[in-house]
C-alpha cells in the first residue's frame, strides 16, 4: 500500500469532528477541567489505563474525553492506520521517496515468526545477528582488548549509548570497557583516548553509509592516534572493526572484521542491529536476544491489539490530538531513573526526525502542524531546573512521566523518595493550587502520561523504545507523512563541504554576508 494514496488526515469527517468537539468541549468559559472529569468519573483511571507488553500507561491526566477518544479511532480508520500499519509490517516499501521498506521489526523477530514475504530478509538478519554475537562473545572469551571505543553519530551513537546507561547493571562482569565518541568536537575523542593504550583497544566504527563526515573524521583522527602511539599499519585491521551496510568502504578504510545490515534499516532504529555490538559485548548473547524480546512483544502489540486497546496506536493518536486540536507545540520527557538520563536525546532524534516535516509523502504541503519539539531531563533533576515552567509557564506542555516500580540499588529510602516526586509533580500538574496572588497560584488542568515499568532490564527496555518507535509511526501515518526518510539532515552536510573549503582556503566566494563575516573572523 501507498501512503501518498492513502487519505489526507485534515480531509477526513473526524478531523472535522474532532475540530468541533475541541470548540464545543475544550475551549470558552467551561472548558473540560482534569479535576472535574475525575469527580464526575470514578472509573476514569479504569478506563484510561493500559497494560501492554512490560509497560502499564495512565493516559488519565490527559486533556481527553471519551468522545474526543472516539472521534480519534475514528481518525486512525479513516486514515487506513491498520493498513499501512500491517504495509510497514509486511516488508513493503513504506519509504516511498528512496524506494525502501523499513525493516528494524524483522531484526528482532524470533525464527518461526516472520511474515511470509520476508522469509529470505529474516534469514538474513539472523545470519547478521548471529555474527554480531559471536564477534561479542570472542571479544570478551578473548581478553585482547581492555577497551573498546564506539565511533559514530546520531542513530549509530545514541541508541547504543542509551542502552549502556539504562542497562548497566545487567552488564557481564569483566568484559573491556566502552566508551562513545559522537562529537565531531575533538575535545571528546581526545578524552576518551588520554587514559588508552593502542595495544589493548578495538576502534569501532559505526555508519550505515560509512560516508558520514563526523564519524569519518573521528575514525581517521583514531587511526592516527594509533599509528602515533606504537600501532602498527599490519596491526589496523585487528584493531578496527565496522559496523556498516558499505564493508566495501570500510575495508578500504582499514577495518578488518565489517559487520553489516540491511539498506532498510534506518540509523535511528539500528540499535537492533550490528550497531548493537557493544550492548552485545556488555550484556552477552543472552542479555541482547532478551532486548530483541522485550521489543517483539510490542511489535506483536502493535500488530494485533485492537486500536482501543493498542497502547502504541493510542499514544500515537493522543499525540496528534495534543498537537493539532490543542496546538501544544512541544511535549516533556521526564524518566524517574538515571538508566534513562539520555532517553530524551534518544526520543528526539526518534520523534523529530522521523515526524519533522513540512510536507506530505506525495511532497504536498502540510496544512497543519507534524512533529512537536520533544525535550527533557532525567527526575528529579528537571524539577530544579524547568518544572516551573510547567507549573506556571504560560505554554501548556504535556509531560511523559516514566518510571520503574523497582530499583536495582539497594540504598534505602532513595526509590520511594523517587516515586514520590513522580507521582507528586504528576498530580501537582493536574490538581494546581490557588493563591491569593499570582506568584502563588497555579493553574492546574496541565496533562500528563504516565508509563511504569516492573524494573529496567534488557526486555522492558527493548519494548520501551518499541513502544514509542510505533507511537512515531502511528501519528506520522496519520499525518501523512514518510516518516523514514530525513532530507532535511542531509542539507547541511551539503553546506558544510562548501564553508570548509572557504574556510581552509581563506576565502568566502558564493557565501552569503553573514556567513563571509563569520568566516573572517574565524580565520
Amino acid at each position: 500500500m501507498s501512503l501518498a494514496s492513502r487519505p489526507r488526515c485534515d480531509a477526513t469527517p473526524a478531523w472535522a469532528a474532532l475540530a468541533a468537539h475541541h470548540r464545543q468541549r475544550f475551549d470558552g468559559a467551561d472548558a473540560f477541567d482534569l479535576r472535574r472529569a475525575f469527580a464526575e468519573d470514578a472509573r476514569r483511571f479504569e478506563r484510561l489505563s493500559l497494560q501492554a507488553p512490560h509497560v502499564f500507561a495512565d493516559l488519565s491526566k490527559n486533556l481527553l474525553d471519551e468522545r474526543a477518544l472516539a472521534l480519534l479511532l475514528q481518525l486512525a480508520a479513516q486514515c487506513q492506520l491498520e493498513s499501512y500499519r500491517d504495509a510497514m509490517l509486511g516488508g513493503q516499501a513504506v519509504n516511498n521517496t528512496e524506494g525502501r521498506p523499513a525493516l528494524h521489526p524483522l531484526l528482532r523477530c524470533p525464527p518461526g515468526a516472520a511474515p511470509a514475504a520476508l522469509q529470505a530478509e529474516h534469514r538474513e538478519c539472523m545470519k547478521q545477528l548471529d555474527a554480531m554475537l559471536a564477534l561479542a562473545e570472542s571479544i570478551r572469551a578473548q581478553g585482547r582488548f581492555t577497551d573498546v571505543v564506539h565511533i559514530g553519530i546520531g542513530g549509530s551513537d545514541l541508541g547504543p549509548r542509551l542502552a549502556l546507561q539504562a542497562l548497566q547493571d545487567h552488564a557481564r562482569p569483566g568484559g573491556p570497557r566502552i566508551h562513545f565518541v559522537a562529537n565531531m568536537d575533538g575535545h571528546e575523542l581526545a578524552a576518551a583516548l588520554a587514559a588508552l593504550q593502542p595495544a589493548r583497544t578495538l576502534f569501532v566504527i559505526a555508519s550505515k553509509s560509512f560516508g558520514t563526515a563526523e564519524t569519518l573524521q573521528n575514525a581517521r583522527s583514531a587511526r592516527a592516534w594509533f599509528l602515533q602511539n606504537g600501532g602498527q599499519e599490519s596491526d589496523l585491521a585487528a584493531h578496527f572493526a565496522a559496523l556498516t551496510a558499505r564493508p566495501e568502504a570500510a575495508r578500504a578504510f582499514g577495518a578488518g572484521r565489517c559487520l553489516t545490515f540491511a539498506d532498510g534499516v534506518g540509523g535511528r532504529y539500528s540499535l537492533w542491529s550490528a550497531i548493537g555490538l557493544p550492548v552485545a559485548i556488555a550484556l552477552g548473547a543472552a542479555g541482547f536476544k532478551a532486548l530483541l524480546a522485550g521489543a517483539h512483544a510490542m511489535d506483536c502489540h502493535f500488530a494485533s491489539a485492537p486500536l482501543h486497546a493498542n497502547l502504541p496506536a493510542l499514544l500515537g493518536l493522543l499525540d496528534v490530538w495534543n498537537r493539532n486540536f490543542h496546538r501544544f507545540a512541544s511535549r516533556c520527557i521526564a524518566p524517574y531513573h538515571h538508566g534513562l538520563r539520555r532517553l530524551p536525546a534518544y526520543l528526539q532524534q526518534l520523534e523529530m526526525e522521523s515526524n519533522g516535516k513540512r510536507v506530505d509523502a506525495a511532497g504536498q504541503p502540510l496544512a497543519f502542524d507534524s512533529a512537536p519539539v520533544v525535550w527533557g531531563e532525567a527526575g528529579s533533576n528537571g524539577q530544579h531546573a524547568f518544572f516551573q515552567m510547567l507549573h506556571q509557564g504560560t505554554q501548556v506542555i504535556p509531560v511523559d512521566f516514566i518510571v520503574t516500580r523497582e530499583a536495582a540499588h539497594e540504598l534505602p529510602g532513595h526509590h520511594a523518595k523517587l516515586l514520590t516526586n513522580a507521582l507528586a509533580q504528576s498530580r501537582a500538574l493536574m490538581m494546581g493550587q490557588a493563591g491569593e496572588d499570582g506568584h502563588r497560584h497555579f493553574p492546574g488542568n496541565r496533562p500528563s502520561t504516565f508509563l511504569l515499568l516492573e524494573r529496567l532490564e534488557p526486555a522492558s527496555f527493548g519494548a520501551l523504545l518499541a513502544l514509542h518507535e510505533h507511537r512515531v509511526f502511528t501519528s506520522g501515518a496519520i499525518w501523512g507523512l514518510n516518516s523514514f526518510d530525513q532530507w532535511g539532515v542531509e542539507l547541511g552536510k551539503r553546506h558544510a563541504g562548501d564553508i570548509e573549503a572557504c574556510l581552509l582556503q581563506g576565502h568566502a566566494q558564493g557565501m552569503d554576508a553573514s556567513t563571509a563575516g563569520l568566516l573572517a573572523r574565524l580565520r
